[in-house]
């Protein structure tokens, strides 16, 4: 959900068509809007991108993927969400989705024409995806712009339930083709860029809205302000010169009570504990999930059998998607007193999770680290449902896109943090072997270290030792003397 400037700026009725806007209905838009959501998410080549980069193709290494490729979509994604995030409800969103097509038809064009093992090309592509991807802040608010808010619940489900639809859809169709048709990766890529293209299309015909949220927000103002701005400065007797100066008032004053209102919004929202819970939830889970899908096809590439192994990482996406959904939709009718047991089952299918990542950790076997990555997508969409409706029942409506714009906002930033300390600090990249003779090599220093310490420790002591005696027999043998005198 989009992170609007939903304030208001003044007090007026509201004038609703429950029509939208245009006056055209909702059933169109929603409709084109679900078919762009099918298109754009369509990618045969998806479960397979590690392959096909890392194969005769690109021939990239798993430690270029890994260190200076993938890094960048996180980078980027930390970079470019604010500026999104905040023109795009200016734009009033088709722009904003249009470009988001344009991203993503141009950066698969780019790794799929691109030269072989550059990796500065492969990153330049990576930046250009991580901007269609920040701008799918206007996909679920283009279409609250154009219909009343006594809809919003169904065009929510129909417009994720196209998305989701379109990655099964996407993975089934691309196992099918490499495991029964035996098709090269380089043709999964172009079925790729032609379902971009045709979401491409459809994106262009898209109604323009004729206001954003805020402009609905902001509507039913009469002209009395303006009057009033426009009385204030007596030199402004012409017209235009009376439009002008309050146009200018009006927004100099609306930017404060806006600043004001986001100040007093998020002390109010996040000052409750259980709407805070679930929003720490929200922000680390949704790090971790992306996560882990960044680089499970990696994981996935090196604990593949070496020899006469076809890859089944687009059933398992598929599966993973489809049994998520369907988690999604039964939680939602599961009768349960949230508020008291709602953290006792976020926190046991969290451990479940957990668990799972775990053993794909452990285990060598590709056939089990399939089996968890299913159980823990299945189990995030569930959980990540749980926290957005737990979040959206203790907030006023207005609210929705601040506390959802800040949880994404600081799971990218804890993704970033993440990336940064895992994959470029100097003393985690070393692999495992290398960190355990590392630690030996320390530690057998340490040892040899110690140890000739304590020889030096003992020759000291024995020496001060034999001195200490030496001088308490010339003493003995001194009174004596003088005993004897």
């Amino acid at each position: 959900m989009g992170f609007f400037w939903w304030w208001k700026c003044r007090d007026g009725p509201r004038t609703g068509n429950p029509r939208g806007p245009h006056g055209a209905g909702w059933a169109g838009p929603t409709t084109l809007l679900c078919v762009y959501g099918f298109c754009s998410m369509m990618r045969p080549i998806e479960p397979f991108m590690t392959e096909f980069l890392s194969g005769p193709d690109k021939n990239f290494t798993t430690g270029q993927l890994t260190r200076q490729v993938y890094p960048v979509l996180t980078y980027s994604n930390i970079l470019l969400l604010v500026p999104v995030l905040l023109v795009t409800d200016w734009l009033r969103y088709k722009p904003v989705i249009v470009l988001q097509a344009l991203c993503n038809l141009l950066s698969f064009l780019l790794l799929l024409l691109g030269p072989r093992g550059d990796t500065a090309w492969a990153r330049g592509a990576l930046f250009v995806s991580s901007l269609g991807s920040v701008a799918d802040v206007a996909y679920i608010s283009y279409i609250y712009s154009l219909v009343p808010p006594q809809r919003y619940q169904r065009v929510t489900g129909y417009v994720r339930g196209a998305l989701l639809l379109g990655y099964a859809a996407g993975a089934t169709l691309g196992q099918l083709l490499v495991s029964v048709f035996a098709v090269a990766l380089r043709r999964l890529f172009a079925v790729s860029v032609a379902s971009l293209a045709a979401a491409l299309a459809v994106a262009l015909f898209l109604p323009m809205p004729k206001r954003s949220l805020r402009e609905r927000e902001m509507r039913g103002g009469s002209g009395a302000d303006a009057v009033a701005d426009a009385e204030e400065d007596p030199g402004c007797s012409v017209g235009p010169c009376r439009q002008a100066w309050a146009r200018s008032r009006r927004a100099v004053r609306c930017a404060g009570r806006a600043s004001q209102r986001l100040a007093a919004d998020c002390v109010a929202c996040y000052s409750s504990v259980a709407v805070a819970f679930f929003c720490v939830w929200f922000a680390a889970g949704r790090c971790g999930f992306y996560q882990v899908a960044s680089y499970v096809q990696l994981l996935w590439l090196d604990q593949q059998p070496q020899h006469n192994f076809t890859a089944y990482n687009g059933a398992v996406d598929a599966l993973a998607t489809l049994s998520g959904s369907a988690a999604s939709l039964a939680v939602g009718h599961i009768s349960l007193d949230w508020a008291l047991w709602g953290e006792v089952f976020l926190g046991g299918f969290t451990a479940l999770i957990s668990g799972a990542l775990f053993l794909m950790n452990l285990t060598d076997s590709i056939w089990v680290s399939y089996v968890c990555y299913a159980l823990f997508k299945a189990l995030y969409m569930q959980l990540i449902t749980v926290c957005t409706f737990q979040i959206a029942k203790s907030l006023r409506l207005e609210r929705y896109a601040l506390v959802f714009g800040l949880n994404s906002f600081l799971g990218t930033v804890l993704q970033t943090a993440l990336t940064g300390v895992v994959i470029n600090t100097r003393s985690l990249r070393l692999t495992l072997s290398s960190q355990v003779a590392r630690g030996h090599t320390h530690m057998l220093q340490s040892h040899t270290h110690v140890h000739t310490q304590k020889h030096t420790h003992k020759q000291m002591y024995t020496h001060m030792h034999y001195q200490r005696h030496l001088n308490q027999r010339c003493s003995l043998k001194a009174a004596r003397l003088e005993t004897y005198t």
